[in-house]
């Protein structure tokens, strides 16, 4: 089990905060009591399995196939009757034990169908066995409602077939005597009415000598009473007695059902714990949904690399406000060891600390937390914190006394996988000796091999950094023309604590503000200054980097966009070339069928005709066009060495080429639909659509190169 220091540690990060949102995503007690009794694991094995247990249930919830764990129903007590021997459970308290089995039913079928997608979820459930003769023994004898059937045993089922018989007959009597009694007008505005399980009459007062039967009560103001008729007392009694016969029947069978049910009880019991188990798992699963929560990479060693890491509740809080959570890097390992945070008051140096530590402890209690995926995480053994005012009114300890009794437990007991947090190291005393107290301490710390954060002020802490092996400055990033924290962690420098600057910002008088200047240490005052400079440069950086990224994405966005046309013209110009060329070759393709139609119908026109010398001409036409083609064949071959089809509409000054005879020549003059080629130094007028526009291929080589 992982080991906290102090008592109330948890409390201090905030953790009951996280099991208060989680237990509101719970539905059942045995969830509920889970979450209650938290453990925070110390081994990878249960850490590891407790997290993919959680994502693995967060992957369903983002698709229509929902995990049917439904049964949500506290059975607590009915398992504890179910066990003794006796007891007898009532009909919907044995419904409920079938609507648990069947869940469990289509728990198990829902794993089958997705096996191996869930292996965490499904390991769960392995040793769970389905005993459908729960159902069966349950169903037998009770129905969808809770009510014992009429079929559950041969005496229920005639005592109730009499029993309903019994009572028609009873009401037709009494509706008899109730439609006799109106007529004589003794019954009162209510007319009838139920006493003691008997049915009765309302009869005004001064009629109930007249009329004959029990008097089993009067109204409040005495003008009523209630008169069980002579007529009905026998049907009534026998009613009573049919229910008595009927109850005890039904008990009867409710009892014996408890005790064959009882034969299942671990059953049950283990059917009970799994359902809950899989609760847990949705309320944690929900939870980390809420927080865009991840699993991280995981190792056993101690170690901390946090990659976009966000407070939990800080996250919640903004998120209802609208506002954005700005992330966290932070990396301890066994070479940066010591984290030094400073900066000015209120910067979300705390904040920040705290998000660590929530994070590791969520982690450790098997909680999905909000990272980016490639973070990695480690197991800790031990987390130590120390944060705001530990003063004790009963025990006599100033604040800075309880500080230094909680160092001496840190330095006692910190070793290689222990994880601390110190909010403001050495405050409390005179400043030059608890700064050299601290600065002790730190050195302890890190001999140590302890990781941890701490946040300070203090000049000398910052400047440890360089000297000691494995400690590390962070500064939390301060705006100091709007006065406002920026909540930013910067890593591998200290920070301003910006004491002056928030001074002259809060309107202080001037002439303190220079007293305070004089009175400061010169040294001390000179660094505080230079990192303040540098800081203010590294924010100004910022946002210019800022700037150059946003412009590189959108000359990223532009380039893609503009390729992407480029590529879709090229893909149009290509298309156009085919379907010219594809033209070309339709036209070839449609003479010579043509073609050869009518050769077809010159031989069919020499076996019939008798001039045979108008069907010799005919063929002479014929052929000479095939020649003729074939010309333009070859003409079209040699003409597609030296040019290349363009896809575009034909302009003054382009080269064409005519679709028939490929003769190639240049445009000089379009007159719509007609124009003026010069083939060699001649110049023709022409069909328009009868060219195409070309390009030498020489000259397209020329402009490539």
């Amino acid at each position: 089990m992982l080991l906290t220091y102090p008592a109330q540690a948890l409390d201090q990060l905030e953790f009951n905060k996280i099991r208060q949102l989680l237990l509101a995503k719970c539905r059942t007690d045995a969830a509920k009591n889970r979450v209650e009794n938290l453990r925070f694991h110390t081994k990878l094995e249960y850490v590891e399995m407790a997290l993919k247990q959680t994502s693995e249930y967060k992957s369903t919830l983002f698709s229509h196939d929902h995990f049917p764990n439904d049964f949500t129903r506290n059975m607590d007590r009915e398992l504890k009757y179910l066990s003794i021997s006796g007891a007898i459970l009532k009909g919907e308290e044995l419904l409920a034990f079938r609507n648990l089995a069947l869940n469990i039913k289509e728990i198990l079928q829902w794993l089958k169908s997705h096996d191996p997608l869930y292996p965490q979820l499904r390991t769960i459930a392995e040793k769970i066995v389905y005993e459908k003769e729960i159902t069966q023994i349950i169903s037998a004898v009770i129905d969808d409602s809770g009510n014992v059937k009429d079929n559950a045993s041969r005496d229920l089922m005639e005592i109730r077939m009499e029993l309903d018989k019994t009572r028609q007959q009873l009401r037709k009597v009494f509706d008899s005597i109730l439609r006799k009694l109106n007529k004589q007008g003794y019954l009162a505005d209510i007319s009838e009415s139920f006493l003691s399980g008997r049915r009765t009459v309302a009869v005004f007062a001064e009629h109930k000598r007249i009329v004959k039967g029990i008097l089993h009560g009067e109204s409040d103001s005495s003008k009523t009473v209630f008169i069980e008729p002579e007529e009905t007392i026998e049907l009534n009694n026998e009613v009573s007695s049919l229910e008595r016969a009927e109850h005890k029947e039904i008990q009867r069978i409710l009892s014996q059902t408890t005790a064959h049910l009882s034969g299942y009880h671990p059953q049950l019991e283990s059917y009970y714990r799994v359902c809950g188990l899989y609760d847990f798992i949705r309320a944690k699963a929900l939870l980390a949904q809420d927080l865009e929560a991840e699993m991280p990479r995981l190792t056993a060693h101690p170690v901390i690399q946090l990659i976009k890491a966000r407070h939990p509740l800080l996250y919640l809080h903004n998120l209802k406000a609208g506002k954005p959570t700005i992330p966290l890097n932070i990396t301890l390992d066994r070479d940066e060891r010591i984290l030094m945070i400073s900066g000015p008051n209120a910067g979300g140096k705390t904040v920040s600390m705290k998000t660590v530590g929530l994070l590791q402890i969520m982690l450790q209690a098997g909680l999905l937390v909000p990272v980016d995926e490639n973070s990695e995480m480690g197991i800790f053994k031990q987390i130590f914190i120390h944060i705001g005012d530990t003063q004790s009114i009963e025990n006599e300890l100033s604040t800075y006394s309880a500080h230094l009794r909680d160092m001496k437990y840190f330095i006692d007991f910190a070793n290689g996988k222990t994880l601390f947090f110190i909010d403001e190291l050495g405050s409390g005393s005179d400043p030059n000796l608890g700064g050299a107290f601290a600065e002790a301490i730190v050195e302890e710390l890190a001999s140590k091999k302890a990781l941890g954060i701490i946040t300070t002020h203090y000049l000398n802490l910052k400047v440890m950094a360089g000297k000691v092996k494995g400690i590390y400055n962070g500064a939390m990033a301060f705006d100091e023309e709007k006065l406002e924290p920026l909540y930013q962690l910067t890593i591998g420098k200290p920070g301003s604590s910006y004491t002056f600057a928030i001074a002259q910002r809060s309107q202080l008088s001037p002439k303190v503000i220079e007293r305070a200047r004089q009175l400061t240490e010169r040294g001390h005052f000179k660094l505080d200054k230079m990192l303040h400079q540098t800081e203010q440069q590294s924010v100004r950086l910022g946002d210019k980097e800022k700037h150059l990224s946003k412009l590189i994405e959108q000359n990223e966005s532009l380039k893609e966009k503009y390729e992407h046309l480029i590529d879709k013209e090229r893909l149009k110009q290509h298309y156009e070339t085919l379907k010219l060329q594809n033209k070309i070759k339709k036209e070839e393709l449609d003479y010579l069928r043509e073609t050869e139609r009518k050769f077809k119908q010159i031989i069919h026109d020499w076996k019939r005709a008798e001039n045979k010398q108008e069907v010799l001409e005919s063929a002479e036409k014929i052929l000479f066009r095939k020649k003729q083609i074939q010309q333009n064949e070859a003409a079209a071959k040699k003409a597609d060495k030296k040019f290349t089809v363009l896809a575009k509409e034909p302009q003054e000054g382009d080269l064409v080429r005519h679709t028939v005879n490929h003769q190639v020549g240049r445009i000089a003059e379009i007159k719509g639909k007609k124009a003026v080629v010069k083939i060699g130094q001649m110049p023709f007028t022409v069909t328009l659509n009868e060219w195409i526009t070309v390009q030498a291929k020489e000259e397209k080589r020329k402009k490539q190169q």
